[in-house]
């Protein structure tokens, strides 16, 4: 298995260990990736003495098998991004999904993230000219870091770090053609699911998030 994490807090503070040039730089915000992000910015802004806040994402899982995405979306200033892998797309189409389970799932998680964005606190940082590190608890197909990406690009940053504890080597390699820096701690030879990196890794709440976010 390699490289384990105790809980998502320590991920994040291994994080920062591995971050030391960024610590207390000007013009510099941590964004976790809601839910699962927000805990490891938390935790590795703390060490880094940086403000900190998130990104909304939601992840287009596959009818059937959810935890394969064929997209993301992610929230920008009062837009929805949206990122499609048109080949892994047309793929399952041809294999019998079809258009209309896709966009069903598409119109619910749009409504999740739409929601998310009315309630949560911490979401509406102004990024223009800035480095934004995003951070989230792991990458398996990197689809919903390639959308936060997307998003603050959008916003205005202008460098982009993507940082989390374990990646895929698929998921890295994407992510390094679109942002400035890729850390990843562990880049493990087989892949199964982020979980399998963490001793704890619970399902977190709204309101969970929503109260490490209120002091963003």
């Amino acid at each position: 298995m390699g490289m384990r994490f105790r809980d998502r807090a320590e991920a994040g503070q291994r994080l920062a260990d591995g971050l030391p040039q960024f610590r207390e730089r000007p013009h510099t915000v941590v964004l976790g990736l809601a839910r699962g992000g927000v805990p490891l910015a938390a935790a590795a802004a703390s060490a880094l003495y940086l403000p900190f806040g998130a990104v909304l994402v939601r992840k287009l899982g596959i009818p059937g098998r959810s935890e394969t995405a064929f997209g993301a979306l992610a929230w920008s200033q009062g837009d929805v991004v949206r990122l499609i892998n048109r080949p892994l797309k047309d793929h399952i189409q041809a294999l019998g999904i079809s258009e209309a389970a896709l966009e069903a799932v598409e119109a619910h998680e749009r409504a999740e993230l739409v929601r998310r964005a009315r309630e949560y606190p911490g979401v509406d940082h102004d990024l223009r000219g800035k480095t934004t590190i995003l951070v989230d608890d792991g990458l398996a197909t990197g689809a919903t870091m390639r959308a936060a990406v997307e998003a603050v690009r959008s916003a205005g940053a202008r460098t982009v770090v993507a940082a989390v504890p374990v990646a895929s080597l698929e998921a890295a390699t994407s992510l390094g053609r679109v942002c400035d820096l890729v850390h990843a701690l562990h880049i493990p030879g087989k892949f199964n699911a982020v979980g399998a990196f963490y001793e704890h890794f619970e399902q977190l709440t709204d309101a969970e998030v929503m109260k490490q976010l209120e002091g963003a």
